[in-house]
């Protein structure tokens, strides 16, 4: 166990604490010798200095949370890697949870971290309830929410517009001539699912085409329930020759879905989904995609987090990137 202190460094250099401190967190108001000497010593005897007990001091412990449903999620996992950089950058340390998107597990971790006297805190879930407002509300540090809406608009938050960009998938399908479009989506409760459904009715409004119950079917963003549901759509008389899918794993399980049955991705159905992880380029064919920008999102949430932090004036709190749709080859 290293036992240095600053006071052991102060006493063999022969400076004041307060000298070795400004050392320690690069204050320039040091002579380049005092300086040269401090580090030395510092070198010399392995001083470590306490990150927390630095944080006590300053009131600070430069330490964001993160909470993320599913790290091994690679849709979440691109957006860390925006959120890590940036906060690199800007000298914060992150600690990083699992909430595997259950409310209880959510509201324990958000305690959890403040007890733990974060800075500040980035939320990632697609579902955020009245409870989770509730507990953002009594937060004693800013929070902010990184591909993850709530309807009242009164959270920070970095997103794209998903009934926009489902609104432009399912126009896309519609230029190409289909009148029978799926749409796979996860939880229909969630907000962004929500939305998805909006875009996906409005587009097919617009064009005077009824709206089909049956060609909506709910999943849970998993490889598997991809492939459940094109089980499900198989079985129906009219069956869909376009199918718009809400998250990348769940669109590879229906590429392949559909290819298991002998069909032909994007001759027989064509095929768009959301998000642009790198799943969507190791699947045959490369499936077409709306863009979400995610490790942009995970970048601006961050900054975003940064001004609030320290006070900054915030001119946008609900952020919307832009999105596109990157044409590949699961439609023609």
């Amino acid at each position: 166990m290293n036992n240095i202190t600053i006071y052991d460094v102060a006493r063999e250099a022969n400076v004041s604490m307060a000298t070795v401190s400004r050392v320690v967190n690069g204050n320039p108001n040091v002579k380049p010798v005092t300086r040269k000497k401090v580090m030395d010593v510092i070198d010399r005897l392995g001083y470590r200095p306490n990150a927390v007990a630095r944080g006590l001091a300053s009131k600070k412990t430069t330490t964001v949370g993160l909470i993320i449903p599913d790290i091994s999620n690679i849709f979440y996992a691109e957006l860390a890697r925006g959120i890590e950089d940036i906060a690199t950058m800007y000298k914060y340390n992150i600690i990083l949870s699992n909430s595997d998107e259950n409310t209880e597990k959510e509201l324990h971790l958000l305690n959890t971290m403040l007890g733990k006297q974060v800075d500040g805190l980035i939320f990632m879930g697609s579902n955020i309830t009245e409870d989770h407002l509730d507990e953002f509300k009594k937060s004693p540090v800013p929070i902010v929410l990184a591909g993850s809406i709530e309807d009242s608009g009164e959270m920070p938050s970095v997103n794209i517009d998903y009934e926009q960009a489902a609104y432009d998938s399912v126009t896309f399908f519609l230029s190409n001539g289909h009148t029978k479009i799926a749409l796979v989506i996860g939880n229909r409760e969630e907000s962004i699912s929500q939305k998805k459904l909006a875009g996906y009715k409005k587009a097919l409004e617009e064009k005077n085409i009824a709206f089909n119950e049956d060609y909506v079917i709910e999943g849970d963003f998993s490889y598997d329930s991809g492939i459940e549901a094109v089980n499900r759509l198989s079985e129906l008389n009219e069956k869909p020759t376009a199918v718009l899918v809400g998250a990348d794993e769940m669109a590879v399980g229906v590429v392949n879905a559909i290819q298991d049955k002998g069909f032909k991705v994007p001759d027989d159905i064509e095929v768009i989904s959301f998000d642009n992880t790198k799943l969507t380029l190791m699947v045959r064919p490369q499936v077409t995609t709306v863009v979400q920008p995610l490790y942009d999102i995970g970048a601006v949430a961050m900054r975003l987090l940064t001004k609030l932090m320290n006070k900054e004036e915030v001119q946008e709190r609900a952020v919307v990137l832009p999105h596109r749709i990157e044409e590949r080859n699961s439609t023609k």
